[in-house]
């Protein structure tokens, strides 16, 4: 497996997801609060997520299912420490920051991170499968 090739794409999912960020903050989080646009986000990341997986995930070279579980994992692992870092470097708080992961209070993030780990597994049974 690839490391370099599986942080390149983590590298532009998070370009992508970083980009839907600014877009949900500016436009939907006026009109229906900042929750409820960070739960549609998680929606909207999981496509994105699963878009570049299905693109690139042949040239990833990366094709057994513990392989392709370790590259989710990596993935998942880059995103925590990501969010975090950014959270921190925004000033954020730990409990904000821990909101979008928990979900007695509304965070589906471990559900978008979840995905995330299984998103190389399921683009390459899809590619296989069309």
């Amino acid at each position: 497996m690839a490391i370099a090739k599986a942080i390149a794409v983590w590298f532009l999912i998070i370009l992508a997801e970083s980009v839907l960020g600014v877009g949900r903050t500016l436009l939907l989080e006026p009109h229906i609060g900042g929750m409820r646009a960070r739960q549609i986000g998680v929606f909207m990341g999981c496509i994105v997520i699963f878009a570049f997986a299905w693109l690139l995930v042949r040239w990833q070279g990366t094709c057994s299912r513990p392989q392709l579980l370790l590259v989710g994992t990596l993935w998942a692992a880059l995103t925590i420490c990501f969010e975090i870092g950014l959270g921190r470097l925004l000033g954020l708080g730990w409990d904000r920051i821990t909101e979008d992961y928990d979900p007695a209070r509304g965070g589906l993030m471990i559900f978008g991170l979840i995905f995330m780990i299984l998103a190389p597994l399921l683009a390459n049974w899809a590619r296989r499968n069309e």
